[in-house]
Formats: structure tokens, C-alpha cells, sequence
């Protein structure tokens, strides 16, 4: 099971959320009746984003490049980036509302003090930064928990639709073994194409492309200036930055030629499932393999009857009983698990937990595991979710520093996987989605339909006439 790979936790837990969030604008800023009426930037589905918040957004990303205001893009280039990650920002919360995901103030309140942590600031001077840029704290809050949901709303994603295979890590770990791990510093420039795109809206996406690859080669703009003002990507106002990656991590029809180049080097335009990119090698460097103690490790598969608002706790334990029956009588432990686990990250797997040290699933699990022999089901027993029973299915011994590097590789190969299901999931959720962008003067640009046609009137047929039938 994959944790969250590209998970926007750690941005909350480093000083870059704190510009990102005095970007995004609040869904919360007008809340009372005696608010002055704002001109409207967009209409995103039933939501709206105000052209005040559109404003602080884009003046607060002119201000991060303050020193490198030729990275820019022109002043409406720049105010349609920014309107984009806002309005994808309302979509992810209000999916997040849909699937019942939500941040509690306890959460909110770890994330700030997190936040003001990591800018080496109090939370009073956090807040007093904030309110300098314009934003009350209610706003930043609200803007918090926002953030706080779209990360939610991708560990949720990650769960139920990312899965990296045992059989992955172990031909990358098999390709890294007594070799020293490299990585690479990556940035990109995407030119997106629609699902379904036409030819001509491919040609034009492929000509886009190699102009600005002739801007970067002809020293016109630096690559990350390029990013900044080109591309598609929602990490564009960061100028394309990837950061480190190792192999397993980069996209297959670049892996090869990225290891043949030098930083700085660019390779593209690739065409792929989002559009035409291109990449930038910005650094290398290599880690190498370290020693360590024995661990043992399992391999399993569980079935678990959580117990929540709608399922009390002797309810699941009448179900993980007759469960344990079924299995006793020769059920089949996979096609239990399918039907009956609660577990929705493993159950259409058969309840597989491929291979895991003994803690990793807490302590119940890992007494549960030691006392069985590889074959052997236990009896049902209780953990915080709910009843489980857990089958070992394998152990074996490896040592410390190769489980550490198992863990590695599956972050970045799930991170790989991530990052294109996300991307292909926020723009089919961006296309179904009703979205009228507003000019300066607050009016629609949504093309005018036609007007229906007119209805004649009709004559009164002649009493006796044909018409009449």
C-alpha cells in the first residue's frame, strides 16, 4: 500500500507553504451580509472567487520574484496561472466536501504551529507577517484548512488508486544493489493537449513547445524563466521544479536520456499523456548503500470489520467471528477479504499487505505476526479501526538499511505513479466541472448561446380542413 506519495504534508511542514497559502484565496471571505459587493473573478461550479482574492494571489507571487521580476510572464499570462491553481483549489475542496474528508481545528492548529516553526517565527509573528500581506487570521486559517483538505483528498487518492507491487521494489532494488543510489534535480515544462485532442490542437501544442525550447537554447529565457511563464504544469510558478528524484521516480521514456546528459542539459519535447514536456537536468548526486542490522520482515494479508458511527463494536465482532468460521470451514482467505474487509486500501488485493516489518502496523499486528508460522491464520483480535484477522504468508530477514532503501524506492515509484493519475484526475475534474472566467469589469467570457428560434404563429385551419387531423 502506497502512503501518500506526492504528499502535500510535507509542503505543510516547510517554510514554501507559507507563500503558497498567502496565494490561495479564501472561500471564506465574505461571509457576513454587511460585506460591500466585489467584483466576481470566476464562477466555479456553486462557488465564486472574488477578484480580491485573484488580486492578493497574483501580488503576492510578484512579490516572491521581487528580485527576478524577468522570470515573470506578462501581467495577464501571470493573472490566468494564478486563477487556474485557485480555481483547481475550489475543486479539490469541494470533492474533498463530497467524499466527507474535512480538517478539525486541532488540525489546523498543529499545521500553524508547524508552519510558524519552520519560518523560525512565534505564531504571533507568523499572524502579523500574514496580516502585512493583507489577509486577517480567519482568512489564513480558512485557507489552511483548505490546504489541509486538498492533502487529505490525495492521501485518500493515493490509498485507493496508487499501489506499488512487491515485485517493483524488488527488480529496483535488485538494479541498485552494491551500487551507489544516484538522483537527479529535475525541472519541467508541460504544454498540455486535451483527452481527445485534434490534430490541429496537437500541432499547435507540439509548434508551442519548440518555440520555447528555442527561447531556452537561444539564451532568451533561463529554463526555470520558461516554466514560470509557459507552462501548464500546476508547479509552474515555482519554475518547473521537480526537485530530487531518484531513477525509478522519472517518467521511463526519459529515464535512459536523462542519464546521459550533464546539468543543465534539456531533452524533449516527449510527448506523453498530459502533452509535450520537457526536462531539465539541474544536478546529480550520489548516495551510497549503507550496512545494517538484520530486521525481520512479513508478508500478510488481513481482513478487517471496522467499527465507526454506522457499526458498533459487538456488531463487528459478530461479523469478524463468522468470518473466522468461513475461513475455519476452508473459505478461501482472498476471496473473504474482497467480500467482507472494511480495509479499502487492501481489499481488492485479497486483503494483501505485501512485505512490512512488524511495528509498521502497530503493535497488535506485529505480536499477532511473530506468534504464527508462514501459513498459519490467527483468531480474530482488536486494534483502533476495528477486528482484524491477519494470515502470514512469508517472512524472511534483511537487513536495516535495505528495508530503509525498500522504503525509498516505493515512495519515489509511487510518487512517479501518483503524479500522473493526480494530473489525469485534477483535469477531468477540471473539464467537468463549470468554470466562467470574468473580466476585468466582473462580466462573463463564456460565449453567448444562441438565441432560440422564433415561433410563428400558427394560422386557425379552416373548420372541416385536413389540417385539423
Amino acid at each position: 500500500m502506497m502512503h501518500s506519495p506526492s504528499n502535500r504534508k510535507s509542503r505543510l511542514l516547510t517554510s514554501a507553504l507559507l507563500p503558497l497559502l498567502l496565494l490561495a484565496g479564501s472561500v471564506h471571505a465574505q461571509s457576513g451580509s454587511t460585506q460591500p459587493v466585489e467584483s466576481i473573478a470566476a464562477v466555479v461550479n456553486e462557488d465564486v472567487i472574488l477578484r480580491s482574492d485573484l488580486d492578493r494571489a497574483v501580488a503576492n507571487v510578484r512579490s516572491q520574484y521581487a528580485d527576478r521580476p524577468n522570470m515573470l510572464p506578462p501581467a495577464d499570462v501571470l493573472e490566468r496561472q494564478v486563477l487556474e491553481r485557485l480555481i483547481l483549489q475550489r475543486l479539490e475542496v469541494a470533492r474533498a466536501a463530497d467524499a466527507g474528508i474535512t480538517a478539525t481545528d486541532a488540525d489546523i492548529d498543529s499545521a500553524l504551529a508547524s508552519i510558524a516553526r519552520q519560518n523560525n517565527l512565534t505564531q504571533p509573528q507568523l499572524l502579523e507577517r500574514v496580516a502585512k500581506d493583507g489577509m486577517t487570521p480567519s482568512e489564513f486559517r480558512a485557507n489552511l484548512r483548505d490546504e489541509i483538505i486538498g492533502q487529505k483528498l490525495q492521501q485518500s487518492f493515493a490509498q485507493s488508486r496508487i499501489n506499488v507491487s512487491e515485485a517493483e521494489v524488488d527488480a529496483a532494488l535488485a538494479s541498485a544493489a552494491n551500487t551507489a543510489v544516484r538522483q537527479y534535480h529535475l525541472a519541467h515544462i508541460l504544454v498540455a493537449t486535451p483527452d481527445n485532442a485534434s490534430p490541429e490542437q496537437v500541432q499547435a501544442a507540439a509548434q508551442k513547445i519548440e518555440g520555447i525550447k528555442r527561447s531556452i537554447e537561444s539564451r532568451e529565457l533561463t529554463f526555470a524563466a520558461a516554466a514560470v511563464r509557459y507552462s501548464n504544469s500546476p508547479n509552474a510558478l515555482e519554475g518547473g521544479d521537480l526537485g530530487w528524484r531518484g531513477a525509478n521516480e522519472i517518467p521511463p521514456a526519459f529515464a535512459t536520456a536523462i542519464q546521459q546528459l550533464q546539468p543543465g542539459q534539456v531533452i524533449g519535447p516527449i510527448r506523453g499523456p498530459s502533452g509535450f514536456q520537457l526536462l531539465q537536468l539541474v544536478d546529480v548526486r550520489d548516495q551510497a548503500p549503507e550496512a545494517g542490522e538484520k530486521v525481520t520482515q512479513y508478508s500478510a494479508r488481513e481482513i478487517l470489520v471496522r467499527v465507526d458511527a454506522n457499526t458498533s463494536d459487538a456488531a463487528a465482532k459478530s461479523k469478524i467471528d463468522g468470518i473466522a468460521g468461513q475461513l475455519a470451514a476452508g473459505g478461501d482467505f482472498s476471496k473473504l477479504a474482497r467480500e467482507n474487509s472494511d480495509d479499502q486500501a487492501t481489499r481488492f488485493r485479497g486483503g494483501d499487505l505485501g512485505w512490512f516489518t512488524a511495528e509498521s502496523h502497530g503493535a497488535a499486528m506485529g505480536m499477532q505476526l511473530a506468534a504464527l508460522a508462514d501459513g498459519q491464520t490467527s483468531a480474530p483480535f482488536k486494534v483502533d479501526e476495528g477486528w482484524v484477522i491477519v494470515q502470514r504468508t512469508g517472512s524472511r530477514e534483511i537487513t536495516s538499511a535495505s528495508e530503509a532503501l525498500r522504503g525509498q524506492i516505493r515512495e519515489t515509484i509511487g510518487r512517479r505513479k501518483m503524479e500522473d493519475e493526480w494530473g489525469r484526475f485534477l483535469r477531468e475534474m477540471r473539464s467537468e466541472a463549470f468554470v466562467d472566467i470574468r473580466d476585468a469589469q466582473g462580466h462573463s467570457t463564456l460565449p453567448e448561446l444562441p438565441a432560440p428560434p422564433k415561433e410563428h404563429p400558427r394560422s386557425t385551419p379552416e373548420p372541416g380542413s385536413a389540417s385539423e387531423y
